[in-house]
């Protein structure tokens, strides 16, 4: 049976375990729009009639900073020629 591996407009949320704080959602993922993926997170919320919902947000997916090399050690300035008069 094939499978079908096309995820446009499809996205997946997990309870998040890593909580630690309110403003924290309660669940995160992400989800593929019209070819473009973006993280999704959703916070379980009460309406004032006492009806539960979610509050869904997307954002772009985060990427990690990358690692900068360290600074090349600075050149001392005006000592380039050993030409020394003395």
């Amino acid at each position: 049976m094939a499978e079908n591996n096309d995820d446009t407009n499809r996205g997946v949320l997990f309870k998040n375990d890593r909580k630690t704080e309110d403003k924290h959602p309660d669940y995160r993922g992400t989800i593929n729009v019209n070819g473009v993926d973006k993280d999704i997170s959703a916070w379980i919320k009460v309406a004032k009639s006492g009806v539960k919902y979610l509050s869904i947000a997307a954002s772009d997916p985060y990427v990690k900073p990358a690692e900068t090399a360290p600074a090349a050690a600075p050149q001392p300035v005006g000592l380039e020629d050993d030409n020394i008069p003395f």
